[in-house]
């Protein structure tokens, strides 16, 4: 895809999956598959909840414009769509038409009232790509999975995060701490907590 750089990879017979070669597309899905998704159908024990004080529920108004707007401005324009071929380039163009923008606000509204998330959000294209500056690439874990979601999808999962991660620290939710994924958090902020850490002793 043009979006990948070409890399001059090692010259190598197959990829090795517990010491079998991967000489056809099957074995080699299978290993790719595997090693990627080696959670999947995994139990989860979530008694754990049970522990969690409850608090009082909040009210989720239902979202804005303006909501969509501020989440896609932030979006490059240059990232690779998904199934649907929809880039944030043609999707920044379309909210600039009023009526499209209110049909994807009625549509994340009506995700969230009832509670039920389309399939055509959860189809997803995976791209494998070499990792940079590995000694061979005979092995899975020399590669890295990029999934490309459906576009509309992603941005309603972004509106609905923003709205979220506001709630968490308006109220106190979240760690004083806590710099990964959050908004006005950056590792400049990260590495003077650590600097500090360190002076203090």
């Amino acid at each position: 895809m043009n979006w990948v750089k070409k890399k001059n990879l090692l010259t190598i017979e197959s990829i090795l999956y517990k010491g079998q070669s991967c000489n056809t597309l099957p074995d080699l899905w299978h290993a790719l598959h595997l090693s990627y998704n080696s959670a999947e159908n995994r139990p989860i024990n979530v008694s754990f909840l049970n522990e969690t004080p409850q608090t009082d529920q909040i009210l989720w108004p239902p979202f804005s414009k303006q909501e969509f707007k501020d989440a896609i401005a932030k979006c490059s324009s240059s990232l690779t769509p998904g199934p649907d071929h929809i880039s944030w380039r043609h999707l920044k163009s379309l909210i600039t038409n009023d009526k499209c923008l209110l049909k994807i606000v009625q549509i994340a509204n009506m995700c969230i009232d009832l509670e039920f998330w389309p399939s055509h959000f959860k189809s997803s294209n995976t791209v494998v790509i070499p990792k940079p500056n590995k000694n061979n690439y005979n092995s899975p874990k020399s590669f890295r999975p990029i999934v490309l979601l459906n576009i509309t999808g992603k941005l309603i999962e972004k509106v609905i995060s923003n709205r979220l991660q506001f709630h968490l620290s308006a109220n106190g939710y979240l760690d004083s701490h806590q710099f990964g994924s959050i908004q006005q958090q950056s590792t400049t902020d990260a590495g003077i907590y650590l600097t500090h850490l360190i002076r203090a002793g």
